[in-house]
């Protein structure tokens, strides 16, 4: 368990980094994507295509936040799991 405290003491942990989606389909979806970019990228004019870019960027960093909050939500949920699990208590009861 110290390893896991140290590396989030000095924020070596990075769990987003480490995510390997199971689904078969995950990497299928990522190359009809590239490839609709790539066609994208011959279809427009530079200045269209730049502005699809800054739409996926902020698709992508919509992603990012709501990815991060579902993160934070199942952790929490989690540690309330243990306590409940290894305290005995019942949290709902105790208006969580």
């Amino acid at each position: 368990m110290g390893i896991i405290l140290e590396n989030l003491f000095y924020g070596n942990l990075r769990p987003n980094e480490c995510i390997r989606p199971a689904n078969s389909e995950y990497l299928n979806l990522n190359r009809k994507i590239s490839s609709l970019m790539d066609s994208y990228h011959k279809k427009l004019s530079p200045e269209e295509y730049d502005e699809l870019e800054k739409l996926i960027d902020l698709l992508g960093q919509s992603t990012s936040m709501y990815s991060a909050a579902s993160f934070t939500e199942g952790f929490q949920l989690g540690a309330k799991m243990m306590i409940e699990v290894f305290g005995g208590t019942d949290l709902k009861r105790e208006g969580q």
